[in-house]
């Protein structure tokens, strides 16, 4: 197990909304939805909630039990709740939505709990943005156990899971370079029945599946596949992929995951530090 993947994940338990109450609720809420554990709680749950703090249970809920969910009015009241700050609360939800299934999927494999602990230290200064969005998704996005068109294909599954419209219309680079094409990609939403895919390809997905709609029951099939075709350097990427992916729930829940492109597909690439380059 790399302890480098082990300290981010502890990381990010440390990450709060800038609010105890608001953490503690957003925590309860994601677990409870999941089906699962949830990270720590720096509080005990209030004993009644304000009108703000109902609007945020309802969203994070939604949030974790399907983001495509969320309408176009509870987005605009928990904005309106939140102001300057929801974009804050809404990354904060996005740790307590995935980092349970993490945990879950990592057991599942035999991977152990890589960063968990059951004390909730808050670091309340941190910037949660900064901290996800510029050092775990480019770190996750620095791993290179997994090939690039198997990478590429559970990206996609995940994007069309959260219906994230920005995700669904790029296509990265050395994916493309490495064989995958739209024949290929095509195939991902029926997968078991798909001729292009491999054997591995269909337990990758499987998996994925498993993350988004399941943690709490992952089945044995779904877990011995998973070990019949990677090593558990490779399963652990997988599993971190799903979760940098989802990081297009943040976008889809705050309706800001418009196309680059009006049409098509547009090409990009990952660079050795992580980041995202377009053409």
């Amino acid at each position: 197990m790399s302890d480098a993947s082990a300290d981010r994940l502890a990381r990010l338990v440390t990450l709060s909304s800038g609010d105890d109450r608001a953490d503690t609720l957003i925590r309860l809420t994601c677990g409870r939805a999941l089906s699962l554990p949830p990270l720590p709680s720096p509080v005990d749950p209030p004993d009644g909630h304000t009108d703000a703090e109902q609007i945020l249970t309802a969203f994070a809920e939604q949030f974790s039990v399907d983001v495509t969910g969320i309408s176009d009015n509870q987005r605009n009241r928990f904005i309106g709740a939140y102001g300057d700050n929801a974009f804050r609360v809404v990354v904060a939800i996005f740790v307590a939505d995935l980092l349970p299934r993490v945990w879950a999927g990592c057991a599942a494999l035999g991977l152990g709990k890589p960063g968990w602990t059951a004390e909730a230290v808050l670091d309340r200064d941190a910037d949660p943005v900064a901290v996800v969005l510029g050092g775990f998704v480019p770190a996750v996005a620095r791993m290179r156990e997994v090939d690039a068109v198997t990478t590429e294909v559970v990206r996609l599954r995940g994007a069309e899971a959260h219906n994230c419209r920005l995700c669904k219309s790029l296509r990265e680079g050395h994916a493309l370079d490495a064989g995958g094409s739209e024949d290929l990609y095509s195939q991902i939403a029926d997968f078991e029945r798909a001729e292009g895919l491999t054997d591995a390809h269909k337990a990758a997905l499987r998996y994925v599946d498993a993350l988004v709609w399941s943690p709490s029951r992952i089945e044995p099939e779904v877990v011995d596949g998973m070990r019949k075709h990677f090593s558990g350097k490779q399963m652990l990427e997988i599993t971190l992929d799903v979760m940098r992916n989802a990081a297009n729930k943040i976008a889809v829940s705050m309706g800001a995951d418009a196309p680059r492109v009006a049409e098509g597909t547009e090409r990009y690439e990952v660079d050795e530090q992580g980041q995202t380059i377009f053409a």
